[in-house]
């Protein structure tokens, strides 16, 4: 499992650096990122790559999304 921390980046910095980590996530390989907020644009985007994804809130407001296909 990969785990990709993008906290403190403004837009569109999580969703760029997310794209790329999946460019390199193998077949059954899972990519977790944790944001500040909920990725709304980023759940689209991955909808048309084919991937999945479980968002959770975190007791400190962020969000944890675990991605896969």
């Amino acid at each position: 499992m990969k785990i990709l921390d993008n906290r403190g980046l403004e837009p569109p910095q999580p969703m760029m650096r997310t794209l790329a980590a999946l460019e390199n996530l193998g077949e059954n390989e899972i990519l977790t990122i944790i944001n500040d907020r909920r990725p709304m644009f980023l759940y689209e985007q991955l909808e048309e790559l084919g991937y999945q994804q479980r968002t959770e809130q975190q007791s400190d407001g962020s969000f944890k999304i675990k991605i896969f296909r």
